[in-house]
């Protein structure tokens, strides 16, 4: 009989695991949970308050067989799923299927896999968290319940097929928001002044740049403004130099861990998720899901020792921050790796990348202030009101910023201050070499990167730190949302530079728009929320969403009943549901939008939601069938333009004859391809149908036509039969016989591939 059997919910954790555990201990896993809500109809008895209906899915039946007889078998079961709320319901799952007491049955948490910490659960062990258990169980019923019903109201009054969440629904509908104030947008142009000054007696000449206070509307009014500088005496109204501290960002919480790995790795919030899993169950980091910034007194001592030893003592400054998100536990700690001593891992790059970055958070939060020195210098000017501002910033002390400094996100960078400005006192002189007025343009508000978005979700309170990565996968995966870049648009700038008496004039190309991986909304992804808004206003509610996590956590903290706070929920959000399917649908939400007339035909341009998808069409007016385009990668039915519309009917195009067949250009159901008779070739991801050549188009269809010849051509054939063959298609090698195909097993090697051989496979393919 097996002595100890402990349980943890994955094979990577047990591994590690059990070489902290002796010969005693069988270390298993569960490879996540074992039962869910059931599939077949709601999964939750509505008459019996809210009981969860439970089965085991068809997966997990092995796992769950074996776990069975070795609890029987084993004298203790240690349940060690993770330490939270999730983890706390995969041990109760288990207890219940596994017959094991819950008032009995040893639960053990540690929230990093390392000896002393598994040791030390193991003589401190309790027993599983009811609370916990129904808070997690509350979350799965109540969005269970709102996706049960809520999806049949989308399949019939907007489009089959579609479905809504309850965090999902409001994190479309913060996308939805930002893209409409983007449509709304106008760019403004103003004029920035920025001069070239220098003291007067500074014999070196040492220019320093000092910006305008305020920015000019029209290219008159900066002209104007350059002109009356023109023999104008500036004098230095302040000179203001102080010492400013900067302190290091607190460790990781799994929310900021997302941003920075965002923004300095480039990773999305379910790959950063990912990676770190993999660190912890290697018991690399502490427990990636977490919103506390505490360190333990061992990590804070361990920090404070390696940074002494890197850097000397003065750099060490051991304290701990306060976690600010109300609900946070404090008992837990911020993500860090488990030693501190190791500087690096092995492992694979993203894996090291991820590491690194934990590694230098945590140690750089336990070193002392930067000092700064800030420079402001303010010049006014004889004859005029407007004043020039200088501002410089100078290091004199590294302090945390020698190992790191967070980043900021790309749409919150400025400028920025300069370097090291001369030293000067009020009343000095200071003389203009040029006065450029450069002609600038306000920006729209930037689209959400993944990043962007896990932070506007913590701020308003929605959701919680397991929650961010499945909720973007999830409206992603819908299609209610894109991942995409978008080039940078080019338009020509002003500029005019006063030197000594003269103004210049030059014209700036410059670059604006580009972005990298934002997130933007589908039009289907619209229309939804627009249904959702409409009908369902209160779920929609960032405060109402924002109070259910906290009703959540009062379930935790065992506050009141989850059976109640769901009961409180379901009851009002049902008659919403009824009311919403005993309502007309406003289809004006669904119904074309109106672009204008094409001026060559006189027909109306609409835009719309078509079978396949966002389309344009020139409305027919005597009955024939319309002319239709699809909308490209970008384009949205409430944005796009007459002109750009107009574009889009210019396929397909004809790139001129060939052999007596046109070569023909357009976009079918599979995408954009090029056309010659009968011979098809699919375009590149490079290749855009407006604007391919003809030489292009040539080249793409003699590769499709060496790729067929190749497919009919046998690799290997038979003396035994000629008839068998053997081809390699599209999907790889396969047996061609007496006019019928057969697929060759996984790793079959073609070259040893025998007549017998091919028999056997064409027989077991007939069974």
């Amino acid at each position: 009989m097996q002595e100890n059997l402990v349980i943890v919910e994955s094979p990577a954790k047990a591994k590690t695991i059990e070489k902290f555990l002796g010969k005693d201990y069988m270390v298993k896993s569960s490879f996540g949970h074992i039962r869910d809500l059931a599939k077949k109809g709601l999964g939750i008895n509505l008459d019996n308050e809210f009981e969860p209906i439970y089965e085991i899915p068809e997966d997990k039946r092995k796992v769950v067989d074996e776990l069975s007889r070795l609890a029987r078998e084993a004298k203790t079961v240690w349940l060690a799923s993770d330490e939270d709320r999730e983890g706390e319901a995969i041990a109760w799952h288990l207890a219940k299927v596994l017959g094991l007491p819950i008032d009995q049955t040893k639960r053990i948490v540690f929230h990093e896999i390392t000896q002393r910490a598994i040791l030390g659960a193991i003589e401190n062990p309790r027993t599983i968290d009811l609370n916990l258990v129904n808070a997690q169980q509350a979350r799965r019923v109540l969005d269970r319940l709102v996706g049960f019903e809520l999806s049949p109201v989308l399949w019939k009054k907007v489009r089959p097929a579609l479905s809504a969440g309850r965090v999902q629904s409001v994190a479309v509908r913060l996308i939805v928001e930002r893209e409409r104030d983007i449509i709304a947008f106008t760019p403004q142009a103003m004029f920035r002044v920025v001069a070239q000054f220098y003291a007067v007696g500074d014999a070196s000449k040492t220019l320093f740049k000092a910006s305008l206070s305020q920015p000019f509307a029209t290219r008159d009014e900066a002209e104007q403004f350059l002109r009356s500088c023109i023999g104008e005496q500036f004098t230095v109204s302040k000179a203001e130099e102080k010492p400013v501290q900067r302190y290091a960002a607190p460790p990781f919480t799994t929310s900021t861990l997302q941003q920075e790995a965002g923004r300095r790795l480039g990773m999305s919030v379910s790959q950063t998720m990912s990676v770190a899993q993999r660190l912890y169950e290697q018991g690399l980091i502490t427990y990636m899901r977490t919103d506390s910034v505490n360190l333990s007194d061992m990590a804070i001592a361990q920090c404070k020792n390696e940074i002494t030893r890197l850097f000397g003592a003065k750099y060490s400054y051991p304290h701990n921050f306060k976690t600010k998100s109300k609900g946070a536990q404090e008992a837990h700690e911020a993500i860090r790796p488990s030693y501190i001593e190791r500087h690096e891992i092995e492992g694979t790059a993203a894996e090291k990348r991820l590491y690194d970055l934990i590694w230098k958070r945590t140690v750089a939060s336990q070193m002392v202030p930067a000092e700064l020195d800030r420079t402001q210098i303010v010049i006014d000017m004889s004859r005029r009101s407007e004043q020039f501002i200088a501002t410089g910033e100078v290091v004199r002390f590294d302090g945390f910023m020698r190992l790191y400094s967070e980043t900021v996100d790309e749409d919150q960078q400025s400028e920025g201050e300069g370097g090291i400005l001369p030293k000067m006192v009020v009343g000095d002189s200071v003389c203009a070499t040029t006065i450029t007025a450069s002609e600038r343009y306000s920006v729209a508000p930037p689209r959400y990167n993944e990043a962007a978005l896990v932070k506007r979700l913590e701020e308003l309170g929605i959701g919680r730190p397991s929650t961010y990565a499945p909720t973007i996968t999830t409206i992603i995966n819908r299609g209610y949302v894109v991942k995409q870049n978008r080039d940078g648009q080019k338009r020509e700038t002003l500029h005019l530079t006063l030197s000594g008496e003269k103004i210049a004039e030059k014209i700036v190309s410059e670059s604006y728009g580009k972005e990298k991986s934002r997130l933007a909304p589908t039009d289907i992804g619209m229309i939804v929320n627009d249904y959702l808004e409409s009908q369902f206003s209160s779920i929609m509610d960032y405060h109402f969403t924002a109070n259910v996590e906290k009703e959540f956590d009062r379930v935790a903290d065992g506050e009141i009943t989850w059976t109640s706070m769901i009961n409180d929920f379901y009851t009002p959000f049902h008659k919403l549901v009824d009311a919403a399917i005993g309502t007309q649908s406003d289809r004006s939400m669904q119904s074309a939008r109106v672009l204008g007339v094409d001026p060559k035909t006189g027909l109306t341009v609409k835009a719309r939601i078509g079978r396949y998808g966002p389309m344009v069409e020139l409305e027919s007016t005597d009955g024939s069938k319309g002319h239709f385009a699809s909308l490209k990668k970008g384009q949205l039915i409430e944005s796009i333009t007459l002109e750009e519309a107009l574009e889009l009917f210019a396929l397909p195009r004809n790139l001129g004859d060939k052999d007596g067949e046109d070569i023909m250009v357009g976009v079918g159901k599979f995408g954009p391809y090029v056309r010659h008779g009968k011979t098809f070739a699919s375009l590149a991801k490079s290749d855009d149908p407006y604007t391919i050549t003809r030489e292009r188009a040539i080249a793409l269809l003699e590769e499709s036509i060496a790729k067929q010849r190749a497919a009919s051509e046998p690799i290997r054939t038979f003396t035994e039969d000629a008839a068998m063959v053997v081809k390699s298609g599209q999907y790889g090698p396969y047996i061609a016989y007496n006019g019928k195909n057969y697929r060759l097993p996984k790793g079959t090697k073609v070259d040893s591939l025998t007549y017998t051989d091919c028999q056997r496979i064409i027989a077991k393919s007939k069974k």
